[in-house]
């Protein structure tokens, strides 16, 4: 078993863990994402804020007994990256994995490189990296050796924790050269050797546990919830309940005569567009969460709702409907469409309209922050998915430098996107300044919370119209979507979705259509709109997949076969004039869309599922997929649906195509942890609005999905092992497929088409 370490930067820095610290610096900082015209284009991590540079952003520090701390710069929020990426490491230095400690690192962007756990990028981004330094540490040893045998580097060869000399068959282990393997340069450029693929102890293999599977087993691990600091306080706060409101009359009196109770202190209201800055209201401080709780339910307050206070979600589907039946902004165009639809027969022509409603992101553990400010520095221990963002948030709201600034990232009880908007450190933030200094202050979100004032995941109507031939073959593809946008949480009264996120599974479409139109309508945010697991590919995938399979259904063919046909050869499409916004940030050519390992991943599912073997009655099989986070994903479904319309999820085969597969384990279970999300979005969870405010509360009105409605079976299939190719996302790819090859499946057991999501019933 492996142990964690979690260590003060501090200590790490004076040296206490042993003689040799590889410390990889930045060239600096990072800053822009979008290149200037007469610039070179900048992809993948280097247009990140942070980004990396060949130099890895790493530290690499070897004890005198022989044990090796490896820095994980990114957060654990369960995709298992705290072990993925230092199980890199290890695997090219030659380290025994138990020998090895990790150490988390701090919010420290100019040091580490970028630390934003969004977008699937940990591994895609700092796999390279990762190996740079492991390898660099490595032939540092083996130099170290040399010179102390006085014998040829070409001689010593670095073995599981030692350095042999091959000739003689002596041996030093690591702790025995860490102080004269300090001592020797970097290897860099062609002098820097990574191992090849046959010489991989743990990449790519089953071997390695996570890092903090026992300790979070055993009840042991730290959560941002489980922070205990003397003299802590405990906060919670009365936020407006409409997005835009602000307090309009405070009766605190009540609520200050409580037991425990110890102050009141205002959060000033929003102010312009939402970004990661708190929603205003009233926090009450108190000795322990029940009495702030307590405290909260005794205010007296007077909200003004604001602009936002006649959103009800049920006439909003009608605007959005309405937008999507009528032309957009076009985003993309090739051909004719409104031509070829005009001209075509009613009999060759095929509409319909999906929606997909405001999703929450229920991570099981809610929002929460401790901060401690004393002598002009500010200390933060938190669950953040963005450790950057949280520390320029408290900076700026303590008017600190933000070096002056430490951020504790802690374990995170899932995040999905939510917690890298650090709204609720600045919350705690704000109360920590208005307490006597030095006093620790928790900032604790209930469930309730959390359902009522999330960064909700974009409401949305799909319209697609397609006309296809008698041959059935389709002549023309039109996809307008009307959803409120994320920019609107960065530039007020932004509208309509924007390329970034038409870019999802929308414009980037892989189909052989000679007429190809996407559009996007411009309707306003009433609600903040963050981005979610796997952002707008959700409403795209579901609503291009379930089309893609009422056009097999028109054209009287299987779907799987028809999906194929309309996808065409193997080939690797050009982007054109689309290649910025096509790839996610990655370059085309590094990442050119390749749609023979979308056939490959569309081929494996149904295999999986033994794709067109005879079926029992009320049975069906389901197909979709999506390329997304520049991975491939399919999904094949298989339901069964009583004569009452009782819906069950007999299996799910899932197939996978990102590349290298570095960590199979891990790519297993997010696979299975999407298979569940999906379905549970696709069945039970809906945000809905009324006078402006969240109409559901816990999870006994936002559904996830029960034990008991989860499928029997969920197989996964992973495809395409190729070392040679740059490695994809995993995080988020799994669930764009599920729901579309859900209903999918449901049609093929019922013949009853379902468009609007979550399902429920089967009418």
């Amino acid at each position: 078993m492996m142990d964690t370490a979690n260590f003060s930067r501090r200590s790490f820095l004076q040296g206490g863990l042993g003689a040799l610290t590889l410390a990889v610096t930045a060239k600096g900082l990072i800053t822009t994402v979008w290149a200037a015209e007469t610039a070179p284009r900048k992809y993948g991590a280097d247009s990140m804020p942070g980004g990396t540079v060949d130099d890895p952003l790493v530290f690499i520090s070897i004890a005198a007994d022989g044990t090796v701390t490896i820095v994980a710069h990114r957060a654990e929020m369960g995709t298992g990256v705290r072990t993925s990426l230092p199980m890199v490491v290890a695997d090219e230095m030659e380290a025994r994995w138990d020998r090895v400690k990790v150490e988390q690192a701090p919010a420290d962007e100019a040091r580490y490189g970028n630390q934003n756990v969004d977008g699937s990028r940990s591994v895609r981004h700092f796999l390279m990296p990762m190996r740079r330094a492991g390898a660099a540490a490595r032939q540092m040893l083996e130099a170290a050796a040399a010179a102390r045998w006085a014998v040829p580097v070409a001689e010593v060869k670095a073995v599981q924790h030692e350095v042999v000399h091959q000739p003689s068959g002596r041996r030093l282990a690591y702790g025995e050269l860490a102080a004269e393997a300090a001592k020797q340069p970097v290897p860099k450029g062609e002098a820097l050797k990574l191992k090849e693929r046959a010489e991989f102890r743990y990449i790519g293999k089953d071997q390695v546990r996570l890092v903090d599977l026992e300790a979070i087993g055993k009840g042991q691990a730290t959560y941002g919830m489980d922070v205990r600091l003397p003299g802590m306080v405990y906060a919670v706060v009365a936020r407006p309940p409409v997005v835009g409101g602000k307090l309009r009359r405070l009766d605190s009196s009540k609520a200050l005569a409580l037991p425990g109770v110890l102050k009141v202190v205002e959060i000033p209201p929003m102010q312009g567009a939402p970004a990661f800055q708190p929603l205003g209201g009233v926090a009450i401080v108190a000795r322990n969460t029940w009495a702030a709780r307590q405290g909260r339910d005794a205010l007296e307050i007077e909200w003004d709702d604001g602009p936002n206070a006649g959103y009800d979600s049920t006439a909003y589907r009608q605007t959005l409907e309405a937008a999507a039946r009528k032309p957009g902004k076009t985003i993309r165009k090739q051909g004719d469409t409104a031509q070829t639809w005009g001209k075509a027969p009613e009999a060759e022509r095929l509409a319909s309209e999906y929606y997909v409603p405001h999703l929450a992101h229920a991570s099981m553990e809610p929002p929460v922050a401790t901060v401690q400010i004393k002598a002009g520095k500010a200390e933060v221990w938190t669950s953040v998915q963005n450790p950057a963002a949280a520390r320029d948030a408290v900076a700026a709201r303590l008017k600190l430098e933000p070096a002056n600034v430490t951020v504790n990232v802690l374990l995170l009880g899932g995040g999905f996107g939510r917690k890298s908007k650090p709204d609720f450190v600045d919350e705690a933030a704000i109360v920590a300044r208005a307490m006597p200094e030095g006093t620790p202050v928790k900032l604790v979100w209930t469930r309730e919370d959390d359902i009522h004032h999330d960064y909700l995941h974009t409401v949305s109507v799909e319209r697609l119209e397609a006309v296809i031939d008698k041959s059935g073959q389709v002549q023309s593809w039109l996809h307008r979507s009307a959803a409120p946008t994320i920019a609107s949480l960065f530039s007020e009264g932004a509208k309509g979705q924007q390329m970034f996120e038409s870019a999802m599974s929308a414009i980037n479409m892989p189909y052989q259509i000679p007429n190809v139109q996407v559009e996007t309508a411009e309707v306003e945010a009433h609600a903040r709109i963050g981005w979610f697991r796997s952002v707008a590919n959700i409403p795209h995938a579901f609503a291009a997949q379930c089309f893609i399979d009422e056009l097999a259904h028109k054209a009287g063919k299987d779907s799987r076969d028809f999906a194929l046909d309309l996808i065409g050869p193997a080939r690797r499409i050009d982007p054109g004039s689309l290649a910025d916004t096509w790839n996610y940030s990655e370059s085309p050519e590094r990442y050119p869309y390749d749609t023979g390992r979308l056939r490959g991943v569309i081929e494996a599912a149904c295999k999986g599922a033994q794709w067109g073997r005879k079926l029992p009655k009320g049975h069906g099989l389901g197909l979709a997929f999506c390329y997304s986070f520049v991975s491939y994903t399919a999904t094949v479904i298989e339901v069964a649906v009583d004569e009452k319309g009782e819906l069950q999820i007999i299996a799910v085969d899932m197939a996978m195509d990102c590349g290298p597969q570095i960590n199979p384990e891990r790519i297993r279970a997010q696979m299975e942890g999407g298979a569940i999300m999906g379905l549970s979005l696709a069945l039970t969870s809906e945000i809905s609005f009324e006078k402006g405010r969240v109409k559901q509360s816990n999870f006994h009105d936002y559904e996830v999905l029960r034990h008991n409605a989860s499928p029997r079976v969920i197989r996964t299939h992973l495809v395409n092992d190729d070392h040679a190719l740059p490695p994809g996302g995993v995080g988020e790819p799994p669930v764009p497929p599920v729901a579309p090859a859900l209903c999918n499946a449901i049609f093929a057991a019922t013949g009853k088409r379902i468009r609007k999501l979550p399902v429920r019933r089967i009418a």
